[in-house]
């Protein structure tokens, strides 16, 4: 019988290792999953525990996303299906519990507002809700499940898929601990509502991998602000987070959105924000990625109401061997919609940025006005972009447009500081800056942009020391 060629047996035995692999982290899944099933103070309505069946099923068929699927073609998310993660089940005490443990991750305009999550379990030991209105619900996701009330909202938006994908997927049959929180009819909160995730890797044991999951509900004519924010009380801590954030807006609903990632430089964090917008609602967000290993984040804005308007933004900057991953979709589905969206990436090291951005206008939504753009700013020769804007519409009265753009530091700019007496160097930072602030100053909360300005200048002025 003739051999197989050496490369094919290369190949087969590749492949062969990376199925063992797979396997082995399914079963970790497929363990902790069988131990919350068998979980006696669950107490989970069947319909919860179905879909919780469903979904994990799924995610043992189609397993982790790969890049032979075109979503994913530039984003190898391998690294994270052979890691060992341990799935966070229950809620433990951690180190910050003791006095000032969260000083570092809160803001003066949120500190009688945040809700504190630790690998993806709520603590109300570490929460504080003192500023916000009477009337406001925010519980416990797994707690507003027990209780009944809530349950026809939950259950439509749990058993709606927010992705279609193993990530997807595994949150939801692995979810201990979450938010719903529920802005009723006509109310107005000044406080912004912080949610802070904190990752916190144990070093004894396994790495942990926490799977969040938030409904948002705002009621007729609400308005209020929410910042989700990702940190680490390591800088190169490794753990999982798998977040969804699902958002709806009724009928003049109002909200405020940011999202500020800065997970640990050895994390992995993977999440879906979905928005559902009502008839005359307005959803803002600015996203801003800063952290983790390897992040990958998917924006689903859907308007199915006529008047509803959304500014989806965003900010990524990596160095290193980072990479970030961003996929949008922006889902016109009547007529009179409006949607604004600019991204921004800053590269440096070797680091990789993706991202994908779709405005889909379907039949009959006349009148949409759409408008995206991609812009990055490419520090180094070994850094690279893949941008792909895309519009799909099916409908003849509209105003849409879309383009990206990949460069460097304009030279002529550069060369005007220098005239005036600026170091290269710095004069590259100042540059670099001004591209970041067009999005940073959208945020209207004054502590999160200064933050954020802060960052922004540690890391220029870190390269800054390097070249002198």
């Amino acid at each position: 019988m003739e051999r197989a060629p050496l490369w094919l047996l290369r190949l087969v035995n590749r492949e062969s290792i990376m199925s063992t692999e797979l396997v082995k982290g399914t079963n970790r899944y497929e363990m902790a999953f069988r131990q919350a099933r068998h979980d006696p103070g669950a107490s989970e309505p069947s319909w919860l525990q179905n879909l919780r069946e469903n979904s994990f099923v799924q995610f043992e068929r189609s397993g982790f996303p790969n890049i032979k699927q075109e979503e994913w073609k530039y984003t190898n998310v391998t690294p994270i299906a052979k890691a060992d993660f341990a799935p966070v089940l229950v809620s433990n005490g951690t180190a910050l519990t003791k006095g000032g443990g969260l000083k570092p991750f809160t803001y003066e305009e949120t500190r009688q507002s945040t809700l504190v999550f630790v690998n993806g379990m709520l603590r109300r030991d570490l929460s504080s809700l003192a500023a916000l209105p009477e009337g406001l619900v925010a519980m416990d996701l797994r707690e507003a499940l027990r209780g009944g009330e809530y349950e026809t909202t939950l259950r439509e938006y749990l058993e709606h898929p927010a992705l279609a994908n193993g990530f997807a997927a595994l949150n939801t049959a692995l979810f201990s601990s979450g938010l719903f929180l529920k802005i009723p009819r006509g109310m107005k909160v000044d406080a912004p509502i912080h949610l802070l995730f904190i990752g916190e890797a144990v070093s004894e044991n396994p790495p942990p991998a926490a799977f969040p999951r938030v409904l948002i509900a705002a009621e007729e004519n609400s308005s209020a602000t929410i910042v989700e924010s990702y940190a680490s009380t390591e800088d190169d801590g490794v753990y999982l987070t798998n977040a969804i954030v699902d958002l709806s807006l009724a009928d003049g609903a109002r909200l405020e959105h940011y999202k500020i990632q800065r997970e640990s430089m050895g994390a992995f964090h993977v999440a879906a924000t979905r928005a559902e917008l009502g008839p005359n609602s307005s959803y803002n967000t600015t996203t801003i990625n800063f952290g983790a290993a390897l992040s990958r984040h998917d924006i689903r804005v859907q308007m199915d109401h006529d008047g509803a308007e959304c500014s989806v933004d965003g900010l990524y900057m990596v160095d290193g061997n980072q990479h970030t991953d961003t996929h949008s979709v922006i889902d016109h589905r009547q007529p009179h919609c409006t949607s604004h969206q600019l991204y921004k990436g800053i590269l440096d090291g070797r680091s990789r940025a993706v991202f994908n951005g779709k405005v889909f206008v379907r039949h009959g939504a006349q009148k949409t006005d759409a408008r995206q753009t991609n812009k990055n700013l490419l520090l180094s020769t070994d850094a690279r972009v893949d941008t792909k804007p895309q519009l799909e519409i099916f409908a003849d009265d509209v105003k849409c447009t879309h383009g990206a753009a990949v460069g460097q530091i304009d030279e002529d700019e550069k060369f005007y500081l220098e005239s005036r007496g600026i170091n290269p160097a710095l004069a590259r930072n100042m540059l670099t800056y001004g591209f970041a602030e067009e999005v940073i100053e959208r945020i209207k909360i004054e502590s999160i942009r200064r933050e954020l300005d802060e960052a922004v200048l540690h890391r220029l002025r870190s390269s800054f020391a390097i070249e002198l």
